[in-house]
């Protein structure tokens, strides 16, 4: 069970960019585990989508060394901030909050017919850098803190901020946010709480294959297909997160 639901949740996550908690995470409090370490155990195993998705993208890849470091350096202050935090946020209202905005990503996505449709990089210089970082740093934060979906709020950022199409943005998405986000995520998470280390190779497997496969469907079916799927997975998500 824990094998077959880490792959269908890491395969969808890495075709739409994000959102593998929407079947991860509530299955792993579902099997009995606390809501702590139901946390660190599916943040450490979010850790291996951002590595079957990188062994898929880096044989296509159009990352930026220098766009990368930026993501980077603006974001992982904020998931260390998150981490710490989100021991002491209420879980009701951080879920609340979670659900209302995605449903708005994925609604707004909707609505904007041409949005991630064509590569148009912007906003990389000066003034407009500096709340691109910040808007980085803010998604760093929930990446850090919250478990179900954040990775799409990357991939909408990148193509809203920084013009991005969709196949670069889930590109950034996967390798930056599944593989070293997460990672710093994790090792905070596993340092002050408690993982199951028993269930992690299932999770670890499912995980690798799904993210390889979901991206490998991502990169031959291009703009529109990774699109439509973010958009399915986002409305979901923010469905499941406020009704509960």
């Amino acid at each position: 069970m824990l094998f077959v639901a880490s792959l269908a949740a890491n395969f969808f996550s890495a075709l739409s960019g994000g959102g593998a908690g929407l079947i991860q995470f509530p299955v792993l409090i579902f099997l009995g585990l606390p809501f702590g370490v139901a946390l660190a155990t599916h943040k450490i195993a979010s850790v291996a989508l951002g590595l079957g998705a990188t062994l898929r993208h880096l044989k296509e890849s159009h990352l930026e060394r220098r766009f990368s470091l930026i993501i980077l350096g603006a974001g992982l202050p904020g998931v260390v901030l998150g981490a710490l935090a989100i021991l002491h946020v209420p879980e009701r209202a951080a879920t609340l909050a979670l659900g209302l905005l995605t449903l708005g990503l994925g609604l707004y996505s909707v609505f904007k017919p041409s949005l991630g449709m064509a590569h148009q990089p912007r906003n990389r210089q000066g003034a407009a850098l500096a709340g691109g970082m910040a808007g980085l740093f803010f998604v760093g934060f929930l990446n850090g803190s919250i478990t179900s979906g954040t990775g799409l709020f990357l991939t909408i950022w990148l193509i809203r901020w920084f013009g991005l199409d969709y196949t670069r943005a889930v590109a950034y998405t996967l390798i930056l946010c599944g593989l070293v986000w997460n990672g710093t995520g994790a090792l905070v998470l596993g340092v002050i709480g408690t993982v199951a280390w028993g269930w992690m190779p299932a999770l670890l497997a499912g995980s690798i294959l799904g993210g390889y496969l979901g991206s490998h469907m991502a990169i031959k079916k291009g703009n529109l297909w990774i699109k439509r799927s973010f958009e399915i997975v986002t409305i979901l998500i923010g469905l499941k997160l406020i009704l509960g």
